[in-house]
């Protein structure tokens, strides 16, 4: 079973869905409030399961109500957390469209790697997204130093990043990371990718580039696509995958995503299931 140990942010979200954001000062109702996991690691860790993959879950949370749900709720990830906050985020989703707004803290306490042997004996690919320096940057050297591949879920630049991309093999930029493919490679990072929503993915590797068209689909629901991609490549990756052939698999799982209301997980599950009635990618 593939396996992939995801590193990063864990958050609480509360997510509502309206018929048109509202205007500075306006009260609008709701069609529908939802209590999920959120963050850009925990998003991916559940993509994986969700796909058939064996996920853990590297991150930090409270000791509190809101840490103890957002725990329950991630099953079947084995999540490891070392003490610090429960950040909330708050998600507005535009029905007509499925776009979204989100105010987020994100994490704010420092926190200390526990110990890694096992986590890192277990994983065939690590995901990192750039959170919990003090989780992030150990992680990477370890899994350097083992030979496993390290993929960066880069969504914007983080002062972290001037010490972790040279551990990374792929770099998946979002469309608005604010470092230009020569800048990432720049620092040793063989492959860059980049997402452009509803445009075709780009790639540069070894002097080499291309794009992949990713699906039509309606969109219902942007919130998280871009981390159900990361999970999804990072569990083609440790399928055996070839890197650059990865990304059509993870821009399919990032489809079912934004065309599902309500729970993607479950919508990702049964789409795996009903591509080959198996788990493999």
């Amino acid at each position: 079973m593939a396996a992939v140990l995801c590193v990063g942010l864990t958050t609480l979200d509360v997510t509502q869905r309206v018929d048109e954001f509202p205007d500075p000062g306006q009260k609008v109702r709701s069609l529908g409030a939802v209590l999920s996991p959120g963050g850009p690691a925990a998003n991916a860790a559940r993509a994986v399961a969700a796909l058939g993959g064996r996920s853990a879950l590297l991150t930090s949370l409270g000791a509190d109500a809101l840490g103890e749900f957002v725990r329950a709720s991630l099953d079947p990830v084995q999540v490891t957390a070392v003490a610090g906050m429960t950040p909330v985020s708050m998600v507005v989703v535009r029905d007509a469209d499925g776009e979204r707004t989100v105010v987020s803290r994100n994490a704010l306490v420092p926190v200390t790697a526990p110990d890694l042997t096992d986590l890192l004996a277990a994983a065939d690919v690590v995901l990192l997204d750039g959170h919990h320096e003090g989780l992030v940057i150990p992680v990477a050297r370890r899994a350097k130093a083992a030979g496993l591949p390290v993929v960066l879920d880069a969504g914007s630049w983080k002062p972290v990043l001037d010490h972790l991309l040279p551990l990374v093999d792929v770099a998946a930029c979002s469309a608005g990371f604010e470092r230009s493919e020569a800048e990432v490679h720049s620092y040793g990072v063989p492959l860059v990718i980049r997402t452009h929503g509803a445009k075709p993915v780009t790639w540069s590797r070894n002097g080499s580039a291309g794009e992949l068209p990713v699906p039509a689909v309606e969109v219902k629901d942007t919130n998280g696509a871009g981390d159900v991609w990361h999970g999804a490549y990072a569990y083609a990756l440790a399928s055996g995958a070839d890197p650059v052939a990865a990304i059509g698999f993870a821009s399919e799982a990032a489809a079912v995503r934004v065309g599902a209301v309500g729970d993607w997980v479950e919508e990702l599950a049964r789409w795996q299931d009903s591509r080959s009635g198996s788990t493999s990618c």
